[in-house]
């Protein structure tokens, strides 16, 4: 089985240092959430693994790959796809020719309108709006599109962070249920979500940062059944009638 490994990665913006020995593991297959509040180092830890800012210190394996203090395009290759919160859709750009850029590395175009085909069968909306500028389209759509250009290079996993921002409770029950589908079909998915309970839904394996290090690991139920854990890391408020 495919797994991506981070070891005792520190990073920062910088002098300053956000990430502090952070480790975690992630499988194809799965989906594995990563939870913290706010300035916790959850994004920096994405943009570290995928290339996107180099590691003080720590390494980034994939399938025993070396990944560390490779740039993105090369991450990207190996088969690694980052998805930025809201997904980064080149909004004056239409659909297609965003869907175009997620394949620039592919050189031969015969290839590149073959996968853009393939994603096309399985988002049949977006073929309805392929000459439509991607920045006009709804938040929903717009993660659509996101989604389908990150699969033209067939990642074995993608990065999510935060795929349910600024959605609607329906289209955030509908995103995450589209990552749970990626798994299913053998793609690896690590996730940022804010909106908890949904994400635990989908999550087979979870990871808590605080203050920049790893302070829990487990499966989704070892969580719902630690509520301090919950109160206080995770936002979730006492129900009515919890002990204070």
């Amino acid at each position: 089985m495919t797994v991506l490994e981070v070891r005792d990665v520190s990073g920062g913006y910088g002098a300053v240092q956000i990430l502090s020995d952070v480790s975690l593991s992630a499988a194809v297959g799965e989906v594995t959430c990563l939870f913290g509040p706010n300035g916790c180092g959850k994004s920096t830890l994405l943009k570290s693994i995928a290339g996107a800012l180099p590691l003080w210190g720590g390494t980034v394996t994939l399938d025993g790959t070396d990944l560390t203090g490779q740039p993105s395009h090369k991450v990207l290759s190996q088969g690694i796809a980052l998805m930025p919160q809201g997904g980064g859709v080149f909004p004056g750009l239409s659909v297609k020719e965003n869907l175009r850029m997620g394949g620039y590395t592919i050189k031969v175009r015969r290839e590149l309108d073959a996968r853009i085909e393939e994603v096309l069968d399985e988002f049949p909306r977006l073929r309805e709006r392929l000459s439509v500028a991607a920045g006009s389209l709804s938040g929903g759509e717009q993660m659509l599109v996101s989604i389908a250009r990150a699969l033209i290079l067939q990642p074995r996993f993608l990065l999510f962070d935060e795929p349910s921002a600024g959605l609607s409770p329906k289209l955030t029950t509908d995103v995450l249920a589209r990552t749970a589908a990626l798994a299913e079909r053998g793609i690896g998915v690590l996730m940022i979500e804010q909106n908890i309970k949904q994400a635990l839904r989908v999550a087979d394996k979870v990871y808590v940062l605080v203050g920049g290090r790893n302070r829990y690991e487990g499966r989704p139920g070892d969580i719902n059944s630690d509520k301090e854990l919950m109160h206080l890391y995770l936002g979730v408020h006492k129900d009515e009638g919890d002990p204070q």
